[in-house]
């Protein structure tokens, strides 16, 4: 039996700065990760610039920059019938960038690690029960005990499952991912392309590859898969990971010393180039909230502050994930957006600047 402070179910960027800021406060936190790092993860791999101040406040600025990246510097949509409107994105050091998420949650968990984190790879949790403490039974045949649970495992969530609180899945959208060879003069772009089975992002992430995504609905997926081989000359075996679902209804963040955060909370798809802000700031935001209750801190005035800070995190934005549900379900009308950009190009410039927006916190 092993006693925590806090127990972190999930070592991906909520997770692992969750544990970071937790254990940079003297707290003993531990990891419970089932995969070992470093591995891939389904995501459109973009930072904005919003990430740049938490990850000075993790201290691994430096270290991020010198991990093989793209800097981003446009945007571009394509119509289903191929016309194309372009948005300039900031150029600035703290500019939108993209990265593989082998490295970047690599450098994350590393990072919660030189700060103390206890860190358990290749660790599943099997069963939970709660009395005074959190219990976490684990394969390996391991028993931890926490006074504070953070669930951060992802969409389908183990945490939310073993609790009964996992909402239903709604099937109908599925996400393919790769990295493919990077064609030659694809340039420093984002291009988020319309398609008559969904939709396909594609951003560099490096010198020499190309993260492609393919987003549509479950009797559309293969067709789009076929458009990828062709657009791409990719080989009939190429390998594709997957999400399923994208859509579950949200979950609530905070219940009796449980959190959700990061895509646990599952307010936001993975593609939308937000994705990966909302998970770190939501565990630097649990762990700003757990550091005052453990010290003894009026609880009620903690999670109240925790509310707050988690509802303006994505207040006034949540509207671009709705958009790209309507691109999958309707990629018809994200053309007709297109269309409409090449006459007047303010409604991409608002998405663009929502998606790349620098957060002031």
């Amino acid at each position: 039996m092993q006693i925590f402070d806090v127990a972190i179910v999930g070592g991906g960027p909520a997770g692992s700065s969750c544990a970071a800021f937790c254990a940079l406060s003297g707290f003993r936190t531990v990891v419970l990760e089932r995969e070992k790092f470093p591995r891939e993860k389904v995501c459109g791999d973009c930072l904005n610039p919003s990430c740049w101040p938490v990850m000075e406040r993790l201290g691994v600025t430096r270290q991020l920059r010198v991990l093989p990246h793209s800097k981003l510097s446009s945007l571009e949509f394509v119509a289903i019938d191929g016309h194309k409107v372009s948005v300039d994105l900031p150029s600035h050091a703290d500019c939108e960038i993209s990265v593989k998420r082998s490295l970047f949650d690599n450098l994350l968990l590393t990072r919660a690690r030189e700060l103390g984190a206890d860190i358990r790879e290749q660790t599943t949790v099997t069963a939970l029960s709660q009395n005074s403490d959190w219990k976490i039974k684990t394969a390996p045949n391991e028993i931890f005990h926490a006074r504070i649970l953070i669930a951060a495992d992802g969409r389908n969530s183990t945490v939310a499952r073993l609790c009964n609180l996992l909402p239903r899945p709604a099937r109908e959208r599925v996400a393919l991912q790769a990295h493919i060879a990077l064609p030659r003069d694809f340039g420093n772009r984002i291009v988020l392309q319309f398609l008559r089975e969904g939709y396909s992002g594609q951003a560099p992430v490096n010198e020499s590859q190309l993260n492609l995504c393919l987003v549509g609905t479950p009797p559309t997926i293969a067709r789009l898969r076929e458009w990828g081989e062709r657009q791409f000359d990719l080989p009939s075996d190429q390998p594709w990971r997957t999400i399923t679902p994208l859509t579950r209804s949200p979950v609530i963040p905070v219940h009796e010393k449980l959190f959700f955060i990061g895509d646990a909370a599952r307010l936001v798809e993975p593609f939308t180039g937000e994705g990966i802000y909302y998970a770190l700031r939501s565990g630097e935001l649990a762990a700003n909230a757990i550091v005052k209750i453990l010290r003894g801190d009026d609880r009620n005035s903690a999670l109240h502050e925790f509310g707050r800070a988690y509802a303006q995190m994505y207040r006034g934005r949540l509207w671009v994930n709705r958009l790209s549900r309507a691109a999958v379900l309707r990629p018809q009308l994200g053309s007709i957006l297109v269309h409409a950009a090449r006459i007047d190009s303010s409604i991409l410039k608002l998405l663009a600047a929502k998606i790349v927006s620098a957060s002031p916190r």
